[in-house]
């Protein structure tokens, strides 16, 4: 633990270095997975015996990320990317935490400390959680499409100390779309059934189908709470739409469709020479 605690930053250093031209480089696997999964444990666990090299993938990953206000269609755009490009793998963080937490792994458990208390998880920790669940799919070539994570500036530059992101996609979708798109939710609060009037209606309006009990809908679902969050988003995540473009690995896909924003998601991906 002291050896791991001395030495981050140097490890961060030299990966960073490294990792210039992408997550799937032969070099930025090796620096990623050697040193933070074997180099430590093997230190640890076998007195400084040799440790085994790390094969590189056979082709070039990328490491994406999808950016957009909540209820603006990221998780319609990212089942549609993984469709059409099988060799992406998704993560959601949110999902990658609970689960972590679930299975309670020793980074879950230093999650769930936090978590416990009231505390935010460290960006590091995070960052570590989003290393261990890519690292097999790195091995085999795949990309990876990033989803919650990261947030703020902060996060992106702790993100960018192991992997260089290279594909940024940001969803623009005007506030009142998704304002009249969320605010016309309701749900049955026993069952968790969800409606929408707009696409998927009860059938008698206000009632459940199967219960014929009322149908509710949530405070966070009020327009007023939507438009606050989508106000706080805009905050705290502009700084973050900035950072990736002054980079130039940001691209703005606007509009109040996903079936008319997806073609021309697909087709930046493609000019990118993201593998099918």
């Amino acid at each position: 633990q002291l050896f791991r605690s001395n030495t981050y930053s140097t490890t961060n250093h030299y990966t960073y270095r490294t990792s210039k031209r992408g997550i799937g480089d032969s070099t930025t696997t090796m620096m990623n997975v050697a040193l933070r999964r074997t180099v430590l444990p093997c230190l640890r666990h076998r007195g400084f015996m040799s440790t085994m090299t790390v094969a590189a993938p056979e082709e070039e990953s990328h490491f994406l990320l999808i950016l957009g206000k909540p209820g603006g269609g990221k998780g319609t755009i990212s089942k549609k990317i993984l469709k059409d490009f099988p060799k992406i793998h998704h993560m959601s963080t949110g999902d990658l935490l609970r689960q972590h937490v679930r299975q309670k792994t020793m980074l879950g458990k230093q999650a769930k400390e936090y978590m416990d208390s009231g505390k935010l998880v460290p960006d590091n920790l995070m960052v570590d959680l989003v290393m261990e669940d890519a690292h097999p799919y790195v091995q085999q070539g795949s990309s990876l499409l990033l989803d919650g994570f990261p947030r703020t500036i902060e996060q992106a530059k702790s993100l960018d100390s192991v992997v260089n992101v290279d594909m940024v996609i940001n969803l623009e979708i005007p506030t009142e779309t998704i304002v009249e798109r969320l605010s016309d939710r309701w749900i049955h609060p026993a069952s968790g059934r969800v409606y929408s009037y707009s696409y998927k209606p009860p059938k008698l309006e206000g009632k459940d189908d199967v219960t014929g009990e009322p149908l509710v809908q949530r405070d966070d679902d009020k327009p007023e709470c939507i438009r606050n969050r989508l106000t706080s988003y805009d905050e705290v995540t502009s700084p973050l739409v900035c950072y990736y473009k002054k980079r130039g690995v940001l691209e703005t896909f606007q509009g109040t469709e996903s079936d008319k924003i997806y073609p021309l998601v697909k087709k930046w991906l493609e000019e990118k020479e993201l593998a099918h």
